[in-house]
């Protein structure tokens, strides 16, 4: 083997070795974080008080926000039914609107939902949009 191909071998093994060294770990796509948990735990009724589960998930959005992470999807429309279930209307209708321009096709459900709440106007059946 000439050194030639000696010195084109070396080179190599210290290119692949400087690229392997820059190598980072993919990013997360959003942050998560503790709220499938939290989730999970609403949804089985064992999640607590509501708001407090209220005032973590805004915790995590302020944090997302002052990251310029984007939330995963589900995220707004359970804080949204959150504040529903505590008779706040007007912001639940809000983070379904978010969340339906954040993930379009939440669309469908979305619309449904809103559909329903606005039902429940003064008046209308007492029926839960969810």
């Amino acid at each position: 083997m000439s050194r030639l191909q000696i010195s084109a071998r070396v080179f190599s093994v210290a290119a692949a070795l400087a690229l392997v060294g820059c190598a980072q770990a993919p990013k997360p796509l959003y942050m998560w974080e503790a709220f499938p948990k939290q989730q999970y735990e609403t949804l089985l009724s064992e999640g607590g008080d509501t708001g407090a589960q209220i005032q973590a998930l805004e915790a995590h959005a302020e944090k997302a926000r002052a990251a310029n992470e984007a939330l995963p999807p589900g995220f707004r429309m359970h804080l949204g039914m959150l504040q529903l279930s505590v008779g706040n209307a007007s912001a639940a209708r809000q983070l379904w609107l978010a969340e339906k321009l954040a993930f379009p096709e939440s669309s469908p459900y979305v619309d449904t939902l809103i559909k329903r709440l606005e039902g429940n106007a003064p008046g209308a059946s007492k029926e839960n949009p969810a």
